[in-house]
């Protein structure tokens, strides 16, 4: 100040005026704080990581505004929230909150600092983290973070100043920090997520290498939920494949879910809607989608708030699944997490449909293999080298051998001996190039027993034509042949193996029309006391052979054996249309074979013996009769009692063989026949007409038949009228005709008996049989 100017204050008792003071003063705080943002750009300028430059800047802030705890909050544009990593104070966790929210998002939004003195009754304040931490909220300081190029970037506040209240002069102190650090801040940020990204690129790689190395697809569908899960932060994932069978989408194993299968319609639910459109569908507040279905929260208790479902896309450009992955940690899913998992489920596509193929092709070689094991046909196959490569479980049990018997040794070690022939056919079969060589009931030998087989030999080819080995393939008839010979003793071996053919049905309880012979050997006692025991075997033995051969040649089954008699069927169990003629040339062949033995035994010294047959068509019942330990195929009912009946009457009738008038009347072929009665059998009231069948007589047995069945008709007329004299007369010259027509001395001595008897007025000439 001049002199002259001091006076002049002097003068007017004015003070000279302090400028220069507070202009040294101001310029001492601009200094401090232009040293202080140099120190804060220097310690923030060496710190590598962004958690690490949070908590220093907020350190700082906090310290410079003489606050008790601050906060720096960046903004995230992905998901358009701030968040704070550190916090002063008893918080040491992530927070995130939108950034159009609270204080801090007024400030984003307006991006002016703020200073307020009682936030309680601002309502942009949210009094929550105060309410859970008990932490009592009095003033915040807050500003925006701007870059050089005027972005806001994010926000920084301060909580509760120390002394005082906030002042404008904290305000714009705390704009000079949040500003100076703004490029720290944005470029650790950038660097984080350089890092960040490659980190998940390489992790990426070694995630896909490692997964698509996989083939079990179980182990893979896993891996690849887990990885879903953990890469995108999520709670629980899914992988969904389509069945293209069933259309169905389904789930081996969720996320969380303990491997719970899930199957659902490929057209139901978020799921079915992203397979059948092919786009992504990301839902960040599932209940308020239309296609969402809480069906399973509800099932299972889970509450499903965010959805991210991307396509399975394979090579071709197929959607073959879908994968979808609930609530992430901390917000919605983003466009990136779509990304990525867009990208990983299109690298895994090719790892699945490998692994699924791979499962398919185990599958339909365990379903192979399990159809090897389920057979009973022995199936072995032998490799180019000539070594056994695979047996099945029924080969084994043919061969009586254990699989570290057989399983890599040559087959010229294993089928030796009298089983080398088959070796000998496959090299023949080789030679021929045939297709090839089956061989039905072949003998083969298994530790000195003998085996029936049906062996086929072929070559195997592949699918390309190449000759891979062969295959032998054996049926083990053993028990079927010993069962054929069994039924064979009782039937013609055609009919046995029309019964083995039909199984276990030809032989179950039904009602069916038949065909009963019953046969005898008379005066049996009389022979088997002249005979002695082995001489009546011997005679059974041979008598039996000829008889059951003629029943079998004609399709008869042989019923049983009755001491001395027998009894069969034609018609059953499997029937033919002319089953009383089979029957009928059955007994017309017993006796003309029996004529032929007795002619045999009398050349040996032995006497004739004599037989009679009985014949008779009716329904009867045939079925397994008899206990669990103990049953036969037969059958029962009146027609087989009626059979025996006309066996036993053939004593009466001095005939060989007696058909009833059921079977008469069935007769296709044409036979020489008389009627020779119309009988009441015991335990009937309805005479039946019996016929004696003569086609088995030569002229030398039965001379002049036609006159004599002539002359025996007409006198059976007169019998029957009552009119016995003329009925006599006409029996005597049959008997004229043949002396040994028994049958005529019969009737002659009924017609003497019923003159001196006579009949009741009603005489119709039916014969009450008295015996059975």
């Amino acid at each position: 100040m001049t002199v002259k100017a001091k006076a002049a204050a002097k003068a007017t008792g004015s003070r000279a005026p302090t400028a220069p003071r507070e202009s040294i003063s101001a310029l001492r705080g601009r200094l401090r704080r232009t040293e202080m943002l140099i120190k804060l750009s220097q310690r923030v300028a060496v710190i590598d990581s962004l958690d690490d430059l949070l908590a220093t800047l907020v350190e700082i802030i906090a310290n410079e505004t003489n606050a008790e705890r601050g906060t720096l909050f960046l903004n995230d544009a992905a998901t358009n929230e701030l968040f704070s990593r550190t916090a002063q104070g008893t918080f040491n966790r992530e927070i995130r909150l939108l950034n159009n929210s609270g204080v801090a998002g007024s400030v984003f939004q307006s991006g002016e600092g703020l200073i307020i003195h009682d936030p309680y009754k601002d309502k942009r304040f949210n009094d929550e983290i105060d309410r859970k931490t008990g932490f009592v909220t009095q003033s915040i300081l807050c500003a925006p973070i701007k870059t050089a190029r005027g972005e806001i970037i994010g926000v920084v506040q301060t909580l509760n100043k120390r002394e005082g209240r906030f002042t404008p002069e904290d305000l714009d102190l705390l704009e000079a920090m949040a500003s100076q650090a703004s490029v720290a801040l944005q470029s650790s940020q950038f660097i984080e997520g350089m890092k960040k990204t490659r980190q998940q690129e390489m992790e990426f790689l070694d995630l896909v290498a490692d997964i698509t190395s996989s083939l079990d697809l179980s182990v893979l569908l896993r891996r690849v939920m887990s990885e879903a899960t953990r890469m995108l932060k999520a709670d629980r994932s899914t992988l969904f494949l389509n069945n293209e069978k069933t259309d169905e989408l389904w789930s081996e194993v969720g996320e969380g879910l303990n491997a719970v299968q899930i199957k659902l319609p490929n057209t139901a639910g978020i799921a079915g809607a992203v397979f059948q459109s092919g786009k992504t569908i990301n839902i960040p507040h599932a209940y308020a989608d239309l296609r969402f279905n809480p069906a399973f929260d509800k099932k299972t208790g889970y509450f499903t708030r965010s959805i991210l479902c991307v396509p399975v896309v394979n090579k071709n450009g197929k959607c073959i699944g879908v994968t979808q992955a609930l609530n992430k940690r901390g917000g919605p899913f983003t466009a990136e997490d779509e990304a990525r998992l867009k990208a990983f489920t299109a690298q895994v596509s090719i790892a699945l449909e490998n692994a699924k193929l791979f499962d398919d092709v185990q599958n339909m070689r365990n379903y192979n293999q399990s159809v090897l094991e389920s057979m009973s046909s022995g199936v072995i196959t032998l490799g180019e080298d000539g070594r056994i490569h695979t047996c099945n479980a029924a080969g084994f049990r043919i061969f009586k051998v254990r699989e570290a018997d057989v399983i890599g040794k040559p087959a010229a070690e294993f089928l030796t001996g009298p089983n080398a022939w088959v070796l000998d056919r496959l090299k023949a079969l080789d030679a021929s190039g045939a297709k090839a060589d089956t061989l039905m009931d072949a003998a083969i030998e298994v530790r000195g027993e003998k085996l029936n087989v049906n062996l086929t030999l072929q070559p195997l080819i592949s699918l390309k034509g190449k000759r891979l080995g062969s295959m032998l393939m054996l049926e083990d008839i053993s028990s079927e042949k010993r069962m054929k010979s069994t039924m064979a003793r009782y039937m013609d071996p055609g009919l046995a193996d029309q019964l083995l053919a039909a199984g276990g049905e030809a032989l179950g309880g039904a009602s069916v029309e038949a065909t009963m012979l019953f046969s005898d050997i008379r005066a049996f006692t009389t022979l088997t006391e002249e005979l002695g025991a082995q001489g009546t075997v011997a005679l059974l033995n041979e008598y039996f052979t000829l008889m059951v051969q003629c029943i079998t040649d004609e399709g008869g089954m042989l019923d049983k054996f009755i001491g001395d008699a027998m009894m069969a069927e034609f018609g059953i169990p499997v029937a033919h249309g002319d089953d009383p003629d089979r029957a009928m040339r059955a007994a017309i062949k017993m006796i003309t074979e029996l004529r032929s033995l007795n002619q045999r035994r009398q050349a040996r010294g032995q006497k004739p013996i004599q037989m009679g047959v009985g014949l008779n068509t009716d329904h009867v019942i045939s079925g397994n009769i008899g206990s669990p330990k103990r049953m036969d195929y037969t059958v029962i009912g009146d027609g087989v009692n009626l059979a025996s009946r006309l066996e036993s009457a053939c004593k009466e009738y001095s005939a060989q063989i007696l058909c009833s008038e059921f079977t008469y009347r069935k007769l296709k072929g044409t036979y020489r026949m008389r009627d020779i009665d119309r009988v009441i059998v015991k335990g009937k009231t309805e005479p039946i007409g019996v016929y004696e069948v003569l086609d088995f007589h030569t002229e030398e047995t039965f001379p002049h038949m036609p006159e004599v069945i002539g002359l025996f008709r007409g006198a059976l007329g007169y019998y029957r009228k009552g009119e016995f004299d003329r009925a006599i007369k006409q029996f005597q010259e049959a008997l004229a005709l043949h002396p040994g027509d028994k049958l005529s001395a019969t009737y002659i001595e009924r017609c003497e008996y019923l003159k001196v008897h006579p009949p009741a007025d009603k005489w119709e000439g039916v014969w009450v049989m008295k015996s059975k």
